[in-house]
């Protein structure tokens, strides 16, 4: 029902909703093949520029925390200030960075240049879904979000594949370049397709000092996980970042209790279905960009694949994803995203408990892998973009940008631990003994996740939850005060 108690709303996707969510999806696929790619190209990089394994990681690490520090603030400006005034100019910084890493003449540049593209990927990631979302009635938006995550796993299957093409047609800066192009398309078109929306109660008086506090808190958070991998888990300068930024986000909390635009909206949290996706979440995330390592590291590292057939090995997987996004958010339309994502989580919980019962130190690539692998596509696939429809699934139209920033900020320090846990792991315990214990590191945290979701998650579809409570948020979904 609307918030005026009129019509009951209507499930028809206009021809604006459609032109929006291709835009946001081009955006979607820019951002994940742009990380994706750089992966593939790390040895001409390293080749032109002389530059140490430390160095290198730089240039994914700077990107990955450049992004966690100024999602909060990208979203706050998206529903404070308005999402196309906050969209346009992310996607035409991401631009100016990825040109200058194309220029680059060297490697602290290169690195100068991510983090431009960081600010940049922040500020447009929240507005983008935020943008999109209020065109589409509260019965389709998990489908919009389906087919938004879609391209992601999309860019994830190709990413790899077009970074080697355009390394092998002219160089490695072609990988950032191709970028530029995609850029003033998506600019054009915004500008054209996009509609304004914010949040009609903001009055654009953001917590001035809660921004720098929480963005220094989030960033020296993840920089303490980043260079635990070279440090240590337990090394003193590890912990003192940890401790430092951990007391800068309770800080955040504090302030963000009393001001009336605060950084972290913490209101979000009443909402049952937001409290429970951050919370399960912050297991999944680290699960999964576990898994997507080990996966990596053991077909290279244990059993010696070439780049081309590691490629090769994990595409099929991706796909199975690409499909199962679109129709699971059709799913969580209809029936809820309780037990999707629930189903989904376990999967990727039995995945390495099957690599631990059928794998060893033997290559078995397309006999094992390979099919076991599809197993965790179809849980990623039911998963993965449902996180961001379930958490705004009871949250009004005025707070998307703030919300959809707010799990990704978790998605990505949790990523971060991930990735450090299973660094220690396997530095600890040589061979197949370290990716064993991943695995199982995987599937505690993929189960834990299942379980969160499943027990605090509340039943039913959104929109049926609207038709018993109320319209969510304070906001009707079209109203005249979001537009």
């Amino acid at each position: 029902m609307s918030s005026t108690g009129g019509a009951p709303e209507t499930d028809v996707v206009t021809r604006q909703a459609w032109l929006a969510l291709a835009v946001a999806t081009l955006v979607s696929f820019l951002v994940v093949i742009d990380i994706s790619v750089v992966n593939v190209a790390f040895p001409t990089i390293q080749a032109d520029f002389g530059s140490s394994e430390t160095a290198l990681s730089w240039i994914v690490s700077g990107y990955n925390i450049g992004v966690a520090a100024f999602l909060l603030l990208g979203g706050r400006l998206a529903d404070s200030v308005g999402r196309k005034k906050v969209f346009l100019p992310g996607v035409a910084l991401f631009m100016a960075g990825s040109l200058l890493c194309g220029l680059a003449p060297n490697t602290g540049f290169l690195i100068a240049a991510r983090l431009i593209q960081a600010v940049g990927g922040a500020v447009l990631m929240p507005a983008s879904l935020a943008l999109v979302l209020p065109e589409f009635p509260l019965s389709r938006r998990s489908m919009a979000v389906g087919f938004w995550g879609a391209t992601g796993s999309l860019g994830a299957a190709f990413g790899p594949a077009l970074g080697s093409v355009l390394i092998r047609l002219g160089s490695w800066r072609w990988v950032f370049l191709i970028n530029v192009p995609i850029c003033l398309l998506v600019l054009v078109l915004g500008k054209r397709v996009f509609r304004e929306s914010r949040n009609p109660d903001a009055n654009g008086r953001i917590d001035l000092l809660g921004v720098p506090i929480g963005t220094a808190g989030v960033a020296l958070v993840m920089l303490a996980i980043v260079q635990s991998e070279i440090w240590g888990i337990l090394s003193p300068r590890v912990l003192g970042l940890a401790a430092v930024g951990l007391a800068l986000l309770a800080l955040l909390v504090v302030r963000s209790n009393r001001h009336p635009e605060p950084l972290l909206e913490l209101s979000l949290f009443r909402h049952r279905s937001f409290a429970s996706s951050n919370l399960a979440v912050a297991f999944y995330a680290m699960g999964f960009t576990s898994a997507v390592l080990l996966n990596s590291l053991m077909l290279q590292s244990l059993w010696g694949c070439s780049i081309l057939v590691t490629g090769a090995a994990l595409t099929p997987s991706p796909l199975l994803a690409t499909i199962t996004s679109i129709i699971g958010g059709r799913w969580a339309d209809r029936y809820g995203h309780r037990w999707l994502i629930g189903v989904g989580s376990l999967l990727l919980a039995v995945t390495p408990v099957l690599y631990l019962l059928l794998l060893d130190a033997t290559p078995h690539v397309w006999d094992r892998f390979v099919p076991i692998s599809l197993v965790a596509g179809l849980g990623v696939g039911m998963s993965i973009s449902s996180w961001f429809s379930a958490a705004v699934s009871d949250v009004g139209p005025a707070r998307f940008g703030v919300a959809n920033a707010t799990l990704r900020t978790i998605m990505q320090v949790f990523y971060g631990i991930g990735v450090s846990v299973v660094i220690t792991l396997l530095a600890g315990h040589a061979g197949l003994a370290g990716f064993r214990l991943g695995w199982v590191w995987v599937a505690a945290m993929m189960l834990l996740s299942a379980v969160v979701v499943v027990a605090t998650f509340p039943a039913g579809s959104s929109a049926g939850r609207a038709v018993v409570s109320g319209p969510a948020g304070g906001t009707a979904r079209n109203s005249p005060a979001t537009r």
